[in-house]
């Protein structure tokens, strides 16, 4: 991507270093719960742990064949949002410290803001309030609970933030073999998605809906949410075309590719449980990406009402 030109996001907050403290906890099926960060960590737990370091967001206990929730997705969210007080204030890096990837993230925030604060008057008629985005590192707060790095970058509904750990580039290069700098900004302009999803009041009527809903029609209603969040990043693509270089939309297909349920799945437990995605299938993410980079249009977004995914 060309962003020598691009202005940076002042919506950062520089949390790394910090700590999360505390315990997120993960709803599995039954009722009880698995304490992450501070709480019990038998064998178990950890080897569900160094699942998650595999893996984008996906719910642990899927990939193990166990099924789990689909509140227990990258979009922390978990019914009833955890409340942990006021997030902890932004520690800013003097500016003689602030990295090359530092400086990345908050271009690309800035795109999005540039991206959905036109779009957003002319398709959805009415202004747009982006979100925070939040750098951390090992674990951190935020207003759905304490998390990890190893769960991927997560949106939070409850404090309207993203949060993120650069250090998932890496994963995402090295592990998931999608590296590039265009691959990383659509990781940032999906859960940018997210957060839309939480403006437009989309995330509130599908958390209702998953409320009375079995695991699998939840996990279904789920793999919709991601794979609108996915169309939407590629709307913001398709608004920022004259930034891309020669190979960037191939950087983000491979990225969609490398972190769809069935491909994530089979090289963790060797099999393919469809009924137990959260996020949807490698073609799917990928497609739906398309959809939006070749449209433009949030209203081509519409996953809820597709007869087919």
């Amino acid at each position: 991507m060309r962003l020598d030109d691009e202005e940076e996001s002042a919506n950062i907050e520089d949390r790394r270093g910090q700590g999360g403290g505390g315990g997120f906890q993960l709803p599995l099926g039954g009722g009880g719960g698995l304490q992450l960060g501070g709480g019990k960590m038998g064998l178990g737990t950890i080897a569900i742990v160094v699942v998650l370091a595999l893996v984008f967001g996906i719910n642990p206990m899927t990939l193990l064949g166990g099924g789990g929730t689909p509140d227990a997705s990258h979009q922390q969210e978990g019914g009833q949002p955890q409340q942990i007080g006021q997030p902890q204030p932004a520690i800013q890096a003097p500016a003689g410290q602030r990295s090359e990837g530092d400086k990345f993230v908050a271009q690309v925030l800035g795109t999005t803001e540039r991206t959905w604060g036109r779009l957003f008057p002319e398709q959805v008629g009415q202004p747009y309030e982006p979100p925070r985005l939040v750098l951390f590192s090992g674990t951190v707060r935020s207003g759905c609970g304490a998390a990890e790095s190893a769960m991927g970058p997560f949106y939070c509904p409850a404090d309207k933030r993203v949060y993120l750990d650069q250090s998932f580039f890496d994963e995402l290069s090295r592990r998931f073999g999608a590296p590039g700098d265009f691959a990383a900004a659509y990781v940032i302009a999906h859960e940018v998605g997210h957060h839309i999803q939480t403006v437009l009041g989309i995330s509130d009527q599908v958390r209702k809906a998953q409320a009375s809903a079995s695991k699998t029609q939840g996990n279904a209603l789920q793999v919709r949410m991601e794979l609108q969040a996915d169309c939407l990043a590629g709307v913001w693509g398709h608004d920022n075309k004259t930034l891309l270089e020669a190979g960037d939309v191939e950087e983000a297909m491979r990225a969609a590719q490398a972190i769809g349920d069935d491909t994530l799945q089979k090289a963790a437990q060797g099999v393919v449980v469809p009924e137990s995605f959260t996020h949807g299938s490698s073609a799917q993410r990928m497609r739906w990406f398309r959809r939006g980079f070749d449209t433009g249009q949030i209203s081509a977004c519409d996953t809820f009402a597709a007869r087919q995914l």
